[in-house]
Protein backbone atom coordinates (compact mmCIF):
# COMPACT_ATOMS: atom_id res chain seq x y z
CA UNK A 1 0.00 0.00 0.00
CA UNK A 2 2.70 2.40 -1.00
CA UNK A 3 5.41 3.30 1.45
CA UNK A 4 3.29 3.77 4.49
CA UNK A 5 -0.19 2.63 5.38
CA UNK A 6 -2.65 5.51 5.64
CA UNK A 7 -6.23 5.14 6.78
CA UNK A 8 -8.97 5.75 4.26
CA UNK A 9 -10.82 8.97 4.99
CA UNK A 10 -8.62 9.50 8.02
CA UNK A 11 -9.09 13.25 7.64
CA UNK A 12 -12.76 12.81 8.48
CA UNK A 13 -12.07 11.45 11.96
CA UNK A 14 -12.73 14.00 14.69
CA UNK A 15 -9.41 13.42 16.44
CA UNK A 16 -7.29 12.62 13.37
CA UNK A 17 -5.70 16.06 13.16
CA UNK A 18 -4.76 15.93 16.84
CA UNK A 19 -3.03 12.57 16.31
CA UNK A 20 -1.22 13.93 13.27
CA UNK A 21 -0.04 16.98 15.21
CA UNK A 22 1.20 14.69 17.99
CA UNK A 23 3.23 12.58 15.56
CA UNK A 24 4.66 15.65 13.86
CA UNK A 25 5.55 17.21 17.22
CA UNK A 26 7.64 14.13 18.04
CA UNK A 27 9.38 14.34 14.67
CA UNK A 28 10.06 18.04 15.28
CA UNK A 29 11.48 17.40 18.74
CA UNK A 30 13.77 14.65 17.45
CA UNK A 31 14.96 16.84 14.56
CA UNK A 32 15.48 19.89 16.80
CA UNK A 33 18.09 18.00 18.83
CA UNK A 34 20.49 18.96 16.03
CA UNK A 35 19.63 22.67 16.18
CA UNK A 36 16.57 24.88 16.59
CA UNK A 37 17.09 26.88 13.39
CA UNK A 38 15.38 25.28 10.35
CA UNK A 39 17.64 27.31 8.05
CA UNK A 40 20.68 25.34 9.20
CA UNK A 41 18.93 22.06 10.08
CA UNK A 42 17.63 20.37 6.91
CA UNK A 43 15.77 17.62 8.75
CA UNK A 44 13.98 20.13 10.96
CA UNK A 45 13.16 22.32 7.97
CA UNK A 46 11.39 19.45 6.19
CA UNK A 47 9.30 18.50 9.23
CA UNK A 48 8.39 22.14 9.88
CA UNK A 49 7.23 22.45 6.28
CA UNK A 50 5.08 19.33 6.75
CA UNK A 51 3.60 20.80 9.93
CA UNK A 52 2.76 24.08 8.24
CA UNK A 53 1.21 22.25 5.29
CA UNK A 54 -1.35 20.64 7.62
CA UNK A 55 -1.88 23.91 9.54
CA UNK A 56 -0.26 22.97 12.83
CA UNK A 57 -0.72 25.95 15.20
CA UNK A 58 2.40 28.11 15.36
CA UNK A 59 2.49 27.93 19.18
CA UNK A 60 2.48 24.13 19.04
CA UNK A 61 5.21 24.08 16.42
CA UNK A 62 7.44 26.57 18.23
CA UNK A 63 6.99 24.77 21.56
CA UNK A 64 8.04 21.44 19.98
CA UNK A 65 11.17 23.03 18.47
CA UNK A 66 12.21 24.65 21.77
CA UNK A 67 11.48 21.49 23.75
CA UNK A 68 13.48 19.30 21.39
CA UNK A 69 16.39 21.74 21.32
CA UNK A 70 16.50 21.80 25.13
CA UNK A 71 15.54 25.47 25.38
CA UNK A 72 12.68 24.93 27.84
CA UNK A 73 14.62 23.05 30.50
CA UNK A 74 12.44 19.95 29.98
CA UNK A 75 14.11 16.62 29.34
CA UNK A 76 12.93 14.98 26.11
CA UNK A 77 13.75 11.32 25.66
CA UNK A 78 12.09 9.14 23.04
CA UNK A 79 13.21 5.63 22.21
CA UNK A 80 12.81 4.27 18.70
CA UNK A 81 11.30 0.77 18.74
CA UNK A 82 10.19 -1.48 15.87
CA UNK A 83 7.51 -4.14 16.26
CA UNK A 84 6.90 -6.85 13.66
CA UNK A 85 3.95 -9.10 13.10
CA UNK A 86 0.87 -9.86 11.05
CA UNK A 87 -2.47 -8.18 10.65
CA UNK A 88 -5.48 -10.49 10.19
CA UNK A 89 -5.22 -12.75 7.13
CA UNK A 90 -1.42 -12.85 7.29
CA UNK A 91 -0.74 -9.32 6.08
CA UNK A 92 2.80 -8.50 7.28
CA UNK A 93 3.21 -5.30 9.30
CA UNK A 94 6.11 -3.21 10.54
CA UNK A 95 5.23 -0.74 13.31
CA UNK A 96 7.58 2.12 14.11
CA UNK A 97 7.23 3.65 17.59
CA UNK A 98 8.72 6.70 19.27
CA UNK A 99 8.00 6.32 22.95
CA UNK A 100 8.99 7.75 26.32
CA UNK A 101 7.81 4.54 28.00
CA UNK A 102 8.98 1.31 26.36
CA UNK A 103 7.07 -0.89 28.81
CA UNK A 104 3.79 0.88 27.98
CA UNK A 105 4.43 0.58 24.26
CA UNK A 106 5.23 -3.13 24.53
CA UNK A 107 2.10 -3.78 26.57
CA UNK A 108 -0.06 -1.86 24.09
CA UNK A 109 1.40 -3.79 21.14
CA UNK A 110 0.65 -7.11 22.80
CA UNK A 111 -2.97 -6.07 23.24
CA UNK A 112 -3.35 -4.59 19.75
CA UNK A 113 -1.82 -7.63 18.06
CA UNK A 114 -4.28 -10.03 19.70
CA UNK A 115 -6.37 -9.69 16.55
CA UNK A 116 -3.32 -10.47 14.47
CA UNK A 117 -0.01 -12.01 15.47
CA UNK A 118 2.92 -10.26 17.15
CA UNK A 119 6.21 -11.60 15.87
CA UNK A 120 9.77 -11.61 17.14
CA UNK A 121 12.59 -9.47 15.75
CA UNK A 122 13.32 -10.56 12.19
CA UNK A 123 10.14 -12.57 11.77
CA UNK A 124 8.67 -10.09 9.27
CA UNK A 125 11.41 -7.57 8.47
CA UNK A 126 13.03 -10.02 6.04
CA UNK A 127 10.01 -9.47 3.76
CA UNK A 128 10.52 -5.68 3.66
CA UNK A 129 13.21 -3.49 2.15
CA UNK A 130 14.59 -0.78 4.45
CA UNK A 131 14.78 2.28 2.20
CA UNK A 132 14.78 6.04 2.07
CA UNK A 133 11.35 7.42 1.15
CA UNK A 134 10.88 10.89 -0.29
CA UNK A 135 7.48 12.37 -1.09
CA UNK A 136 7.74 15.24 -3.57
CA UNK A 137 5.51 17.19 -5.91
CA UNK A 138 6.37 18.84 -9.22
CA UNK A 139 7.24 22.50 -8.83
CA UNK A 140 7.80 23.22 -12.52
CA UNK A 141 5.65 22.42 -15.53
CA UNK A 142 6.67 19.25 -17.33
CA UNK A 143 8.88 17.93 -14.55
CA UNK A 144 9.57 14.27 -15.35
CA UNK A 145 9.71 11.99 -12.27
CA UNK A 146 11.62 9.26 -14.12
CA UNK A 147 14.31 11.67 -15.28
CA UNK A 148 14.37 13.31 -11.84
CA UNK A 149 14.90 9.92 -10.19
CA UNK A 150 17.82 9.13 -12.49
CA UNK A 151 19.48 12.54 -12.18
CA UNK A 152 19.01 12.79 -8.40
CA UNK A 153 20.27 9.27 -7.75
CA UNK A 154 17.03 7.64 -6.57
CA UNK A 155 16.68 3.87 -6.92
CA UNK A 156 13.05 3.94 -8.04
CA UNK A 157 9.87 6.01 -7.98
CA UNK A 158 6.10 5.61 -7.83
CA UNK A 159 4.16 8.17 -9.90
CA UNK A 160 1.77 10.45 -8.04
CA UNK A 161 -1.84 9.38 -7.80
CA UNK A 162 -4.76 11.77 -7.37
CA UNK A 163 -2.81 13.95 -4.94
CA UNK A 164 0.01 14.47 -7.45
CA UNK A 165 2.71 13.37 -5.00
CA UNK A 166 5.54 11.20 -6.36
CA UNK A 167 7.29 8.76 -4.04
CA UNK A 168 11.03 8.45 -4.65
CA UNK A 169 12.86 5.45 -3.21
CA UNK A 170 16.54 5.64 -2.26
CA UNK A 171 19.23 3.63 -0.59
CA UNK A 172 19.07 4.56 3.13
CA UNK A 173 22.50 6.17 2.98
CA UNK A 174 21.50 8.35 -0.01
CA UNK A 175 18.33 9.82 1.53
CA UNK A 176 19.74 13.27 2.27
CA UNK A 177 21.73 13.43 -0.98
CA UNK A 178 18.66 12.69 -3.14
CA UNK A 179 16.46 15.02 -1.09
CA UNK A 180 18.84 17.89 -1.79
CA UNK A 181 19.14 16.99 -5.50
CA UNK A 182 15.42 16.79 -6.36
CA UNK A 183 14.64 20.56 -6.28
CA UNK A 184 17.06 21.07 -9.17
CA UNK A 185 15.00 18.51 -11.10
CA UNK A 186 11.77 20.45 -10.65
CA UNK A 187 10.39 18.74 -7.52
CA UNK A 188 9.59 20.18 -4.10
CA UNK A 189 10.33 17.72 -1.29
CA UNK A 190 7.38 17.33 1.11
CA UNK A 191 8.79 14.65 3.40
CA UNK A 192 11.97 12.63 3.69
CA UNK A 193 12.45 9.67 6.00
CA UNK A 194 13.58 6.08 6.33
CA UNK A 195 10.89 3.45 6.02
CA UNK A 196 9.92 0.02 4.77
CA UNK A 197 8.55 -1.28 1.46
CA UNK A 198 7.08 -4.80 1.21
CA UNK A 199 8.87 -7.23 -1.11
CA UNK A 200 5.82 -9.44 -1.60
CA UNK A 201 2.70 -7.40 -0.79
CA UNK A 202 -0.58 -9.21 -0.31
CA UNK A 203 -2.98 -8.55 -3.19
CA UNK A 204 -6.12 -6.88 -1.78
CA UNK A 205 -8.05 -8.75 -4.47
CA UNK A 206 -7.24 -12.00 -2.67
CA UNK A 207 -9.32 -10.81 0.30
CA UNK A 208 -13.08 -10.40 0.36
CA UNK A 209 -14.67 -7.14 1.53
CA UNK A 210 -15.11 -8.36 5.11
CA UNK A 211 -11.53 -9.57 5.37
CA UNK A 212 -10.17 -6.32 3.92
CA UNK A 213 -12.23 -4.36 6.44
CA UNK A 214 -10.74 -6.46 9.26
CA UNK A 215 -7.24 -5.59 8.04
CA UNK A 216 -8.07 -1.87 7.73
CA UNK A 217 -9.61 -1.81 11.21
CA UNK A 218 -6.54 -3.52 12.68
CA UNK A 219 -4.14 -1.07 10.99
CA UNK A 220 -6.25 1.91 12.06
CA UNK A 221 -6.10 0.75 15.70
CA UNK A 222 -2.30 0.53 15.48
CA UNK A 223 -2.05 3.97 13.90
CA UNK A 224 -4.21 5.52 16.62
CA UNK A 225 -1.87 4.42 19.42
CA UNK A 226 -0.02 7.33 21.05
CA UNK A 227 3.40 5.69 20.70
CA UNK A 228 3.03 4.61 17.07
CA UNK A 229 4.74 6.90 14.60
CA UNK A 230 4.39 4.94 11.35
CA UNK A 231 2.69 1.75 10.18
CA UNK A 232 4.09 -0.07 7.15
CA UNK A 233 1.83 -2.82 5.83
CA UNK A 234 2.58 -5.45 3.20
CA UNK A 235 -0.66 -4.76 1.37
CA UNK A 236 -0.63 -3.97 -2.33
CA UNK A 237 -2.67 -1.36 -4.14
Amino acid sequence: MGAQWKAKHKDLAANAKGRLFGKLAKDIMIAARHGADPASNARLRLVVEQARKVSMPKDTLDRAIKKGAGLTGEAVHFEHVIYEGFAPHRVPVMVECLTDNVNRAASDMRVLFRKGQLGTSGSVSWDFNHVGLIEAEASTAGADPELAAIEAGAQDFQPGDEDGVTLFQTDPTDLDLVSRALPAQGFTVLSSRLGYLPKNPVDPGSLNAEQLEEVETFLAALDANEDVQNVFAGLGG
